[in-house]
């Protein structure tokens, strides 16, 4: 399968790409396209690396795997095509930036590539998923190489911040070296975990860019 990743990760992934498992996974993942209506499109499944540049990164968010209905995953976790309508997760998350940030802004647009092109990598723990079917992809080996991806920032970086809503992602960070990056934790901006109060009030996105200032990085424009 044609891997469509720019240089610069690809530099900094090339021995985890050349691993075993990595020509195993994308032989299947080529197979499931074949076989099967999958997501995100073929040249978008790595869009999340493609649109952060790896020497301006500055947090990670980490979600499940990309959205399942059709013409809503671009690539980025969380994120969905323009003019596609908002996913109530997403929804979610923007209320709570605006709680946080005293906001009165709510976007039209669920596509998040604006985050991505700041320093926000938006990585799911898997990068596919058949039509239909959540989670369908956890038998192949994306976890593998988004483990070693998180392994690999957290090793080769200081001050990252990394986002972890959900118990599935409490459970990826932990990976994470937190003598030296910032690791912030709540329940999920899902429908379900929100109205059980685990997602509102976290207030995530204005303790990340307060650390950013005071590391001197440049802060995230959420809106």
């Amino acid at each position: 399968m044609q891997i469509n990743l720019n240089p610069k990760w690809k530099s900094i992934l090339s021995n985890e790409m050349q691993k075993p498992y990595f020509a195993e996974l994308m032989e299947q993942v080529e197979s499931e396209y074949m076989e099967n209506s999958c997501f995100p499109p073929k040249d978008l499944i790595f869009s999340a690396f493609n649109h952060c540049d790896f020497s301006n990164l500055k947090m990670v968010v980490i979600g499940q795997d990309p959205y399942h209905g059709e013409g809503e995953a671009n690539g980025l976790c969380f994120s969905v095509n323009d003019a596609v309508k908002i996913p109530p997760s997403l929804r979610n998350i923007f209320r709570e930036i605006n709680d946080d940030l005293n906001s009165i802004f709510m976007p039209t647009s669920g596509n998040l590539e604006d985050w991505a092109k700041q320093g926000v990598l938006l990585l799911n723990a898997a990068l596919t998923v058949r039509k239909d079917s959540p989670n369908s992809h956890k038998h192949l080996k994306w976890n593998v190489f988004t483990d070693a991806v998180i392994q690999k920032i957290s090793d080769e970086n200081e001050g990252i911040v990394f986002l972890l809503w959900g118990a599935f992602a409490h459970k990826k960070g932990s990976k994470i070296d937190r003598s030296k990056h910032l690791v912030l934790e709540s329940g999920h901006p899902s429908p379900m975990s929100a109205n059980q109060g685990k997602w509102f009030g976290n207030k995530h996105f204005s303790k990340a860019n307060a650390y950013l200032k005071k590391l001197g990085k440049t802060e995230i424009s959420w809106f």
